[in-house]
């Protein structure tokens, strides 16, 4: 399931990707180019605005599961408490860790993305 939503999240990028090329290549005036990268440009900022946020995010979520580790250590807790604690801490650390991934996916794509939209405001 993990790889299908780094599938999904790849295909969506890589749509959005050839859609902003046909757009900004199928427009014949310079001023109309430019327009519609500028948009795309600020929709992009937006949206690694947002994804460099989550990454905040999940840096105090790994701090959570560091602590929340230390302190069931600590507390050492019977068997029964500890390992429901332990499967909580993975299945979070592992969807903590999925997030992050598709976080570096758009990212990617948003930098291919303002790579694209620069080259066509700056050529003519």
């Amino acid at each position: 399931m993990k790889f299908l939503s780094y599938v999904y999240r790849f295909a969506s990028n890589f749509l959005f990707l050839i859609l902003v090329y046909f757009s900004l290549n199928f427009l014949d005036k310079y001023q109309q180019r430019v327009i519609v990268a500028v948009m795309v440009l600020v929709y992009c900022s937006m949206r690694a605005a947002s994804a460099l946020r989550s990454f905040y995010f999940f840096q105090r979520i790994e701090r959570l599961e560091v602590e929340t580790r230390r302190l069931a250590a600590a507390v050492g807790e019977g068997h029964s408490g500890s390992s429901q604690r332990k499967l909580v801490v993975n299945e979070v650390s592992a969807l903590r860790q999925a997030g992050e991934m598709k976080a570096y996916i758009d990212l990617l794509f948003l930098a291919l993305i303002v790579l694209l939209c620069v080259s066509k405001i700056v050529t003519n």
